[in-house]
């Protein structure tokens, strides 16, 4: 098999960033990029770097997904975190997760070691406990700003849709959903994207992030994608097996993700944002949103940003 140049993208959520959280949203998507370019540059799998990938970024506490999950409306956290394998088109998901640190780690455990691809709720932490996940307490993944953040929605009840649309600018509300997307050095591509939520949603309320055709898909031939935004939006428009079929209909990545993104917001009234690399290794990102924090690491150069039209581009040792 002919090698090929390994490419990774990454994203830290598409929302309305607060200023500070800027900084460390710039430097956790740069870190994360790193961590999984590295892997991929000694000959590790597109598996394995989009997992690194997540898992760092679930550890960091800016970031909505793991540690710094969103509160539901009973002020409990609920994660939820799929993963897919563009080779095999396995997948693995979890959702409404509560005690588990790294709910990307269960979703891969549930795509290589069952017959099935979404494990919810209870099921979802017995399988955990099966396999010997380490439990938390969730107290430990809640953050004093998502605890602030909740208290702030209930106390002025707005609707869910209206903090990922903006239309209530004095509640900068946080849902950063994650996502990375790989292609290794034999051509293999792999999507990830993991998530706490909304603030204030319902219990039991699941998203994109965990359903394999909206927040994320990946097949060798064609693609993969990770999307983020308002999940109700992007299940309405299957928006990542959309871009695609875009694609496998002969468009670039980039106008794919675009026209996706244009799709969705003028069909559903739906802001997001999606980052994806084509069968031929183009990197492409796009959001609707005030801003999303992105990095690409590719050809040791890595770019990121987070403001529209914004593009740092550093040379990697």
């Amino acid at each position: 098999m002919n090698k090929v140049e390994p490419v990774v993208v990454i994203h830290g959520g598409a929302w309305a960033i607060p200023e500070n959280i800027s900084d460390a949203s710039r430097n956790g998507v740069k870190l994360a990029a790193k961590k999984s370019y590295d892997i991929l540059k000694h000959g590790g799998s597109a598996l394995d770097a989009v997992e690194a990938a997540v898992v760092i970024l679930e550890d960091e506490p800016v970031f909505d997904a793991g540690k710094g999950s969103c509160l539901n409306a009973a002020g409990l956290i609920e994660m939820d975190a799929s993963i897919m394998d563009g080779t095999s088109l396995k997948a693995g998901a979890v959702a409404a997760v509560a005690n588990i640190s790294n709910p990307i780690c269960l979703a891969r455990m549930v795509m290589e070691q069952t017959d099935h691809c979404l494990l919810v709720g209870e099921g979802a932490n017995m399988f955990a406990n099966e396999c010997n996940v380490p439990s938390v307490d969730p107290s430990s993944l809640v953050t004093e700003a998502c605890l602030d953040e909740w208290q702030t929605f209930e106390k002025y009840k707005s609707a869910v849709d209206s903090l990922f649309n903006n239309q209530i600018n004095a509640l900068p509300l946080g849902h950063d959903t994650v996502g990375a997307v790989a292609m290794d050095a034999n051509g293999r591509i792999a999507a990830a994207t993991s998530t706490g939520g909304i603030t204030g949603k319902r219990v039991g309320r699941v998203g994109d992030s965990p359903l394999i055709g909206s927040g994320t898909y990946a097949i060798d031939e064609i693609g993969g994608v990770s999307c983020t935004g308002h999940g109700e939006s992007i299940i309405k428009i299957c928006l990542a097996k959309h871009i695609i079929c875009l694609m496998e209909s002969g468009m670039k990545a980039q106008e794919a993700v675009e026209q996706s993104l244009q799709l969705m917001n003028s069909r559903v009234k739906g802001a997001g944002g999606a980052i994806c690399i084509s069968a031929s290794g183009e990197p492409a990102f796009h959001f609707t949103t005030e801003r999303m924090a992105w990095a690409i690491a590719k050809a040791d150069v890595l770019s990121w940003g987070l403001d529209p039209n914004e593009c740092n581009i550093e040379k990697m040792a």
